[in-house]
């Protein structure tokens, strides 16, 4: 077999053991008992580890994209439009973007190390001899955890960027306020918040299973642990745009645009 195909073999094999895991993931989730604990602990984790880099990231993400849309809209003659533009830019794809990538980034690869570590101590082993699913106790609660985070995030991601996207439109580059609400009113839908939250739970969900998923198979002892890691966050990105491909596609089929 030669190596360009081996690879793509090895490559379908990640990602049909990937999604056997987010099956399992959904499937006990209903399964009692919950460890509420758990599932508490870890989403405050990913929430304390998240929250002040996200809104960070959050206001010069809404900058650019309120400052690049205002000098376009300026050259083309449609400053009215600028607030419904940046604002729909910021609330469908950067906030459950920007959030995904974070959540991935910062709680996703200290799950990953968490797992990965429990593995080569083969703690893991150890609760499968003992009659308890490694995938109920500790990966259900994380996965959860994430989906949860993400989903708050999310929405301050969208507070935050819209309002710096409004602070640099109107106070630096000379906007209207009256226009600039007007024309989000006039052109957002609640579809739009949906789809956000929608994508920031998908995304949650994915970034928590690839981080388990990885962290249950490292190789290599501690080295394959920190290996283990950085596979995870670049695995997650790049199903994360994927995804957001799909979904964005999917939704702008579905929903129908808000005319003025």
């Amino acid at each position: 077999m030669s190596a360009p195909v081996a690879g793509i073999s090895t490559a379908l094999g990640h990602v049909g053991k990937i999604a056997t895991l987010a099956w399992e993931v959904v499937r006990l989730t209903p399964r009692r008992p919950f460890a509420v604990r758990e599932w508490i602990q870890q989403a405050w984790f990913f929430a304390s580890v998240t929250i002040l880099p996200t809104a960070m990231v959050a206001i010069p993400f809404g900058a650019v994209i309120a400052m690049q849309l205002g000098s376009l809209t300026q050259q083309i003659g449609a400053q009215s439009f600028t607030g419904a533009a940046s604002a729909l830019a910021i609330l469908q794809q950067a906030s459950p973007l920007i959030t995904a990538l974070l959540v991935a980034g910062a709680g996703g690869s200290a799950v990953c190390a968490d797992i990965g570590a429990r593995s080569i101590r083969e703690e893991i082993d150890a609760m499968e001899v003992l009659g308890i699913s490694p995938i109920h106790r500790l990966i259900v609660p994380r996965v959860l955890g994430a989906v949860l985070v993400s989903l708050l995030l999310n929405g301050l991601v969208s507070v935050v960027g819209v309002l710096g996207g409004y602070f640099f439109n109107v106070i630096l580059q000379g906007g209207t306020p009256g226009a600039y609400l007007a024309s989000f009113n006039a052109l957002a839908s609640l579809p739009d918040i949906w789809v956000s939250e929608i994508k920031a739970a998908i995304y949650g969900f994915v970034a928590g299973v690839v981080a388990a998923y990885r962290g249950l198979n490292p190789t290599g002892g501690p080295k394959g642990v920190g290996d283990a890691v950085n596979q995870a966050v670049v695995i997650t990105f790049l199903l994360l745009f994927m995804i957001n491909l799909l979904v964005t596609g999917i939704y702008l089929q579905l929903v129908p645009p808000k005319g003025l």
